[in-house]
């Protein structure tokens, strides 16, 4: 299964959000991938620092189960000074629908 989802980055912030992505935690990578998250990447709009990310999902997958994960909470207040998030640190994403798929 596909998901995918929009989020933004803050001015300035393009540099610093990729280097952190290129050092991502090994231990964040296995999260990750045991919840079942594979093919998982993020594209970048300069003009308008909106994030398009998508990603695959293996079925049955534990995405949900993300949020209360301590080591996604640290992830999320690592990056929280680069994006715009909610309160509790967690990214402001938006749905992404699937209009077209060509195989």
């Amino acid at each position: 299964m596909n998901h995918a989802f929009r989020m933004k980055l803050k001015p300035g912030t393009v540099a610093e959000y990729k280097k952190r992505h290129d050092e991502i935690w090994p231990e964040l990578a296995k999260l990750l991938t045991d919840a079942g998250i594979h093919d998982y990447s993020i594209f970048l709009d300069e003009e308008t620092l909106h994030l398009f990310a998508v990603l695959k999902l293996r079925e049955p997958n534990q995405r949900d189960l993300l949020p209360q994960h301590p080591l996604m909470k640290k992830w999320w207040d690592y990056m929280k000074d680069l994006m715009y998030t909610h309160p509790d640190g967690r990214p402001i994403e938006w749905p992404l629908n699937n209009v077209f798929h060509l195989e």
